[in-house]
């Protein structure tokens, strides 16, 4: 047992200071851990602060490239648009003296009919004619005139028959400012879509022609917006052309005239007919897969600058799935030419239409 302590206050003063400088030790424990605390809250908030600030750039980032999106879609529609408002004003503009110069033709080539045949009753009652007739039969070329004067009619014939089909191409390519949804004949799109492009698809400088291979089916009427389908048409073709074009730059003239490059088009029904299917597939130099992934994606091209804006088939797109509730699909590999799957569904339903 420990003896009692001499100097009982003394210990008691030296127990007061040492918990008195244990309390201050605690006092700074308490302190030190509140200041961490606060420090704790402080970075919370701070990393809470960033990553708030980092949702709102990215907020703000998808914002705007939605924007453009919507900005470059607009521009497109409208160029397209005032496009389609130009054609069908030269359409309309052709449309009137072709008309005119169909329907007198016919009352022409009767009176050319009657014109030489009395010419042969002349020539059967006044035989031999004067000299000066004969020098004047001579100077013509009469024989010549008789036999050539019908055939000039019917190529006349033939080239307004040519304009009346390349102005109702026109009419229906000019649908695109048509806002309504009704039941159109789709060969007709794709026809009057080859018909705007044939400059393209024959041949020229540097650009032998492109052969177009058209498989239809019998086809009932879509529901669809007609202009709008025109330009999926318009936009996929067109990029078939160039395929094919940039892939005839890479082989000689063997080459290319032993196995000619086309472009094939079939159409068919799906699903219980149900759905239209349009195939557009070329047998160019096809697409790397990295290219087809992002095919579709807004202002993705392979094209030069100046030359592509990425957009078409991004737009085209848009229309068949949002406007149509369809499927627009790709599927191309290296050196096996690509196909584009487009399709719609015959009748568009109420759920579809509430969407658009």
């Amino acid at each position: 047992m420990k003896p009692p302590s001499r100097f009982p206050l003394r210990t008691k003063v030296a127990e007061f200071h040492a918990f008195r400088y244990s309390f201050y030790d605690l006092e700074i424990t308490i302190n030190k851990t509140l200041r961490d605390v606060q420090q704790l809250k402080e970075n919370q908030r701070l990393r809470q602060s960033e990553a708030w600030a980092r949702e709102q750039a990215q907020h703000l980032q998808n914002c705007l490239q939605d924007l453009k999106k919507t900005q470059a879609q607009l521009i497109q529609t409208a160029k397209m648009s005032s496009l389609g408002q130009v054609v069908a004003g030269i359409a309309h503009e052709i449309n009137n003296p072709v008309n005119f110069i169909y329907g007198n033709l016919s009352h022409v080539s009767n009176y050319t009919q009657d014109l030489l045949h009395l010419l042969h009753l002349y020539q059967q009652q006044y035989t031999p004619p004067c000299s000066e007739i004969q020098t004047e039969i001579k100077a013509i070329d009469l024989e010549f005139m008789i036999a050539d004067l019908p055939q000039i009619l019917v190529s006349m014939k033939g080239g307004v028959d040519r304009i009346q089909k390349i102005v109702l191409s026109l009419r229906n390519f000019s649908r695109l400012d048509e806002a309504n949804i009704k039941p159109v004949d789709i060969h007709e799109g794709i026809k009057s879509s080859l018909m705007i492009l044939q400059n393209r698809l024959q041949t020229r400088a540097a650009h032998p022609e492109i052969q177009v291979i058209e498989e239809y089916s019998a086809l009932p009427l879509v529901e669809c917006y007609a202009g709008e389908l025109n330009q999926v048409f318009i936009n996929i073709i067109y990029n078939a052309i160039d395929a094919l074009n940039e892939c005839n730059k890479q082989r000689s003239l063997d080459d290319i005239r032993a196995c000619p490059l086309a472009i094939t088009i079939r159409t068919f029904l799906l699903e219980e007919n149900s759905r239209v299917v349009i195939q557009i597939r070329d047998n160019g130099l096809g697409m790397t897969a990295d290219v087809k992934d992002r095919i579709f994606e807004p202002f993705f091209t392979t094209k030069p600058v100046g030359e592509g804006t990425g957009l078409g088939l991004y737009i085209s797109y848009q229309i068949v799935l949002e406007k149509h509730g369809g499927a627009l699909k790709c599927f191309s590999e290296e050196g096996q030419g690509a196909e584009f799957w487009i399709e719609i569904p015959i009748r568009q339903t109420r759920s579809e239409l509430d969407v658009i």
